[in-house]
């Protein structure tokens, strides 16, 4: 019998993770059955592709990794596929149009050294994103005015911080003057106060780079299936001819009309794969 699905794009954190950021031995054995049943699987992720690399070596086969919001396709092995970086013209006139934002900033570039993240400074992302600060050190570098940074072109810039003060910096980036040349991704974790805001280049994002590698491996949209829970993976849902939202994520979200499959820390990549695949 031919299977249901050929592609599945599969969301990390929120998803794949749960809330201790863990995969459950159960997500992790459904995608290796799709794998071994001949699913091709694909990650499908915010996070930076060398922050992404542990989560996908814990599934245990090989696998390609679409980074940064639809910026990078990358595989395990280092092989890029695809790049949609932003002109660094674009991103110097960002910086300059947000000037109230500077301690929220950080701009990536697509390195594995230091400098592959600039910020101006750190006082107003430590409480948002201790974490992710700490365990990114050796990459970060500090660039004051950050636009003196940008000598190349980067894979993105992005806001962090609480909700509120992140929602008045969406309301900025919308009226400032590179916003037909960029888009605007929103990632929010309200029971952390915390809200993601990426700016890539004008139509990168999620969905966009699932269609160009399903369109390389010639797999039609009917046989991609899609596992997200957050704002930044609506373009991707979207595109899905299978798409499931977590049970984790907000009512808005889980008013699209997507099938809802249960929370991250309920094993939800598990029981939508099992209600595909079977």
């Amino acid at each position: 019998m031919p299977l249901p699905i050929r592609l599945l794009a599969v969301d990390i954190d929120g998803t794949l993770l749960n809330s201790q950021f863990h995969i459950a031995e159960a997500d992790i054995n459904a995608l290796r059955r799709a794998q071994e049943s001949g699913v091709e699987v694909i990650l499908v992720t915010g996070r930076r592709h060398t922050f992404a690399l542990p989560m996908a070596l814990q599934l245990g086969f090989d696998l390609w990794l679409i980074s940064s919001n639809g910026a990078i396709t990358r595989s395990l092995s280092g092989e890029t596929f695809h790049r949609d970086m932003m002109p660094a013209e674009t991103c110097r006139h960002l910086c300059n149009d947000m000037p109230a934002f500077r301690g929220n900033m950080v701009i990536t570039f697509d390195t594995e050294s230091k400098g592959a993240l600039v910020l101006e400074r750190m006082d107003e992302l430590t409480v948002s994103i201790q974490k992710w600060l700490e365990k990114n050190i050796h990459y970060i570098d500090f660039v004051t005015p950050i636009q003196k940074a940008v000598v190349a072109d980067p894979v993105q810039a992005m806001f962090c911080g609480p909700i509120a003060r992140m929602q008045r910096a969406i309301q900025s980036l919308e009226v400032c003057s590179v916003r037909k040349c960029v888009t605007i991704v929103r990632t929010e974790y309200p029971h952390r106060d915390l809200s993601i805001v990426d700016i890539l280049n004008r139509n990168c994002s999620k969905g966009h780079a699932l269609e160009r590698w399903a369109a390389h491996r010639g797999v039609p949209r009917e046989q991609v299936m899609a596992i997200g829970d957050n704002y930044n993976d609506v373009e991707m849902l979207a595109f899905a001819g299978v798409p499931f939202i977590m049970g984790n994520a907000c009512a808005e979200l889980k008013s699209n009309g997507w099938q809802v499959t249960t929370s991250n820390d309920e094993c939800g990549v598990a029981a939508a794969v099992e209600k595909v695949l079977g």
